[in-house]
């Protein structure tokens, strides 16, 4: 594919990296020459220097034979990447997205006006993380999760800790042959390394076990966790930017008592004005003990979402010392997120990684649903829908030759789920959610095609 990364902030380098590869051919304009100067160190992109917003800039990239033009400038200048996504698609570019950062675009009235203007997504980083987060506090026992089909498969992932009946255990212990399971263990990240398990891996101690399921067998799937649901009464939220205001806007209907802490005055006052039932208090989360609610109760949650991963990882920790049982950091140094998970963070929000899960199916080929960049591993969840006459309609799934780095975890057919096995075989129109690591992703894309 041609594509065309318009900006070069953190978001189009975090891009440029994960599509940096021999069979994607792409360049990436930014007006700051540094900034082009990081994205060259790091990839093979052709780079050029100049405002996206530009129609000579814009030929100079070829856009006219672009298959994708992603305007990803930084959020603050958001009309930058309107005008240069509705450029790109009326020079030809054939697919176009835009990052934006008013949540009032994103109406579902609203969003049609950018789709006559040509556009073909919109996405706002901090609603997408924010989003994410809510979920996570709905979901306590899982570190990350994702739906397939409303629900009917779920992907989840958990840490096991001391204590937890899946220690030690392999997966020939739960008999995949009998093609009746309720959920499949389909990787482990474990010492910084993601292994996708075979019937005699053994589960051991710390190990992150992403775990595919059905609806159904959620409940029995947590029981070997040895985790239980946490249910939120006293939520508390460093920091006031966005994404805290979204996640306190929504939690504020659910939670008994909700608090943010929040560095700048003006910020304060002007959530006081937008927030009914949240609690605004001012000053950096370094007081004596922020972790009490005012009825002397402690916090069940604690979500930090500070510009600073270090404050986000440390207050974390700190409030996992004081009792606080859900834990949630957004990490943005891609550096830091092993590490934060390492430290019995429960859960890490990274926005480029949602980001990217939203860009990236432009990538693949057209029958991908959808996809999840994961945190603690640099693999992605991908939903495909099967071709009528697709090679992997041609045999079992034991007799496909398989990408080695991939796993077929579930499928959905109509309104019936289940998960795969050797002796599955796939028909026109299912749904297959499939796990696999970067090398693996072009190999299984043939299988669909």
């Amino acid at each position: 594919m041609k594509i065309i990364i318009a900006g070069a902030g953190e978001v189009g380098t975090h891009l440029a990296k994960m599509l940096d590869s021999d069979v994607h051919d792409f360049t990436v304009i930014d007006s700051d020459e540094s900034r082009l100067e990081t994205v060259q160190e790091m990839t093979d992109a052709l780079t050029i220097c100049g405002s996206p917003t530009s129609i000579d800039i814009l030929h100079q990239a070829g856009v006219e034979n672009a298959d994708l033009f992603i305007a990803v400038v930084p959020a603050k200048e958001q009309d930058a990447n309107l005008v240069s996504a509705m450029l790109a698609k009326k020079m030809g570019a054939k697919v176009v997205t835009a990052r934006i950062n008013n949540e009032e675009y994103l109406n579902h009235e609203n969003k049609l006006y950018f789709t006559d203007l040509g556009i073909d997504l919109l996405f706002y980083p901090e609603r997408n993380a924010a989003n994410e987060i809510i979920d996570l506090l709905k979901k306590t026992r899982t570190s990350e999760i994702m739906d397939f089909a409303h629900g009917k498969l779920q992907l989840v992932v958990f840490r096991l800790e001391e204590g937890a009946p899946l220690i030690n255990k392999c997966p020939k212990d739960f008999n995949y042959a009998k093609g009746d399971l309720s959920f499949r263990a389909i990787a482990i990240s474990r010492n910084g390394e993601t292994l996708i398990p075979h019937g005699d891996t053994s589960f051991r101690k710390h190990d992150l076990l992403y775990v595919i399921a059905k609806k159904e067998g959620i409940d029995e799937c947590m029981k070997y966790s040895g985790k239980g649901d946490i249910p939120i009464k006293n939520l508390l939220i460093l920091g006031g930017g966005r994404i805290g205001e979204m996640v306190a806007r929504k939690m504020e209907n659910i939670a008994d008592f909700v608090k943010i802490i929040e560095k700048k005055r003006d910020r304060c006052e002007y959530l006081s004005e937008k927030l009914n039932k949240t609690m605004i208090s001012f000053g950096d989360g370094r007081s004596e003990d922020p972790f009490q609610s005012e009825g002397e109760e402690k916090f069940d949650a604690y979500v930090a979402v500070t510009s600073n991963s270090e404050i986000n990882i440390l207050s974390c920790i700190e409030a996992k010392r004081k009792g606080v049982r859900k834990t949630i950091a957004e990490v943005e140094d891609m550096d830091y997120i092993k590490l934060a998970e390492s430290m019995g963070i429960d859960s890490v929000i990274n926005k480029k990684l949602i980001t990217a899960s939203k860009i990236f199916r432009f990538t693949l080929n057209n029958k991908v649903r959808s996809i999840k960049c994961l945190t603690g591993t640099n693999a992605e969840m991908l939903e495909f829908v099967v071709n009528p006459n697709s090679p992997i309609t041609k045999a079992k799934l034991s007799e496909l030759e398989f990408p080695e780095n991939a796993i077929v975890g579930g499928v959905i057919r109509g309104n019936e789920a289940f998960i795969a096995i050797g002796d599955t075989v796939f028909k026109p129109y299912d749904r297959v959610a499939v796990f696999a690591l970067p090398d693996a992703l072009k190999k299984i894309d043939r299988f669909f095609i």
